[in-house]
C-alpha cells in the first residue's frame, strides 16, 4: 500500500505546482529586455535616429570616396605634367588628406556607437522607476531578465505589461515622462541592462 500512496502523492504534487512555486510566481518576474527595448515606442524612436544617423554618415562616406577618386584620376594626370619631385609632394599631400579624413570618419563611426549605447542607457535608465512600479503592483521581489532563467511559468513575464506602461508614461522618449502614481513602499533598487 505505501508504495502506490507515495506514487499517487507524486503525481499529485507534479499536477499542481507546489504553494511555495506559487507564491515565489509572485515574487519573481521576468522581463525580456531586447523585446521591450525593440517594441517599445521611445526604443523604435532611438533605434530609427540611430539607424538615420548611420545611413548618413553611410552617404557621406560615399560621396567621400567619390570626392577623393576624382581626386585621385586628376592626380594620376599631374604625373605626366610635373617633376617626379614635385608629383611626390602632391601624392604625400594626398595620402595624408585620405589618412586624416579616414581618421575622421571612423571617429565618427565610433561616436555614433556611442551615442546608440548612451540611448539604450538613457532608455533603460528611464524603465527602471516604471518596472519598479509594475512590481510594486504585482508583489515582486526582483525582475530578472528571461536570457537568466533556465525554467519558469509564462505568467511571471512581464514584458507585455511593461511594454504598455512604458508606451504610456514615456511615449517616444520626446516628452517628459509622466510621473508614477504615489505609493508608500520605495524599494532599495538595483538595475543592469542587459
Amino acid at each position: 500500500m505505501r508504495p502506490l500512496l507515495a506514487l499517487a502523492l507524486t503525481l499529485g504534487l507534479l499536477a499542481a505546482p507546489p504553494v511555495a512555486a506559487q507564491e515565489a510566481a509572485t515574487q519573481i518576474l521576468t522581463l525580456d529586455q531586447d523585446r521591450l527595448y525593440g517594441n517599445s515606442l521611445y526604443g523604435r524612436a532611438l533605434e530609427a535616429k540611430s539607424l538615420a544617423a548611420t545611413q548618413a554618415l553611410a552617404a557621406e562616406n560615399r560621396t567621400i570616396e567619390a570626392d577623393l577618386s576624382t581626386e585621385e584620376a586628376a592626380l594620376t594626370i599631374q604625373r605626366a605634367l610635373v617633376t617626379a619631385s614635385a608629383f611626390g609632394d602632391l601624392a604625400d599631400a594626398f595620402d595624408k588628406k585620405v589618412e586624416r579624413i579616414r581618421a575622421e570618419q571612423e571617429a565618427k563611426a565610433k561616436q555614433l556607437s556611442l551615442d546608440r549605447d548612451a540611448g539604450r542607457k538613457q532608455f533603460f535608465d528611464a524603465a527602471v522607476p516604471i518596472l519598479a512600479d509594475l512590481m510594486r503592483q504585482l508583489g515582486a521581489f526582483a525582475i530578472l531578465n528571461h536570457d537568466a532563467v533556465i525554467l519558469s511559468f509564462d505568467s511571471i513575464d512581464v514584458t507585455d505589461r511593461a511594454l504598455v506602461e512604458l508606451d504610456a508614461r514615456l511615449g517616444d522618449g520626446t516628452t517628459p515622462p509622466r510621473p508614477p502614481p504615489r505609493t508608500l513602499f520605495s524599494p532599495n533598487l538595483v538595475a543592469s541592462q542587459g
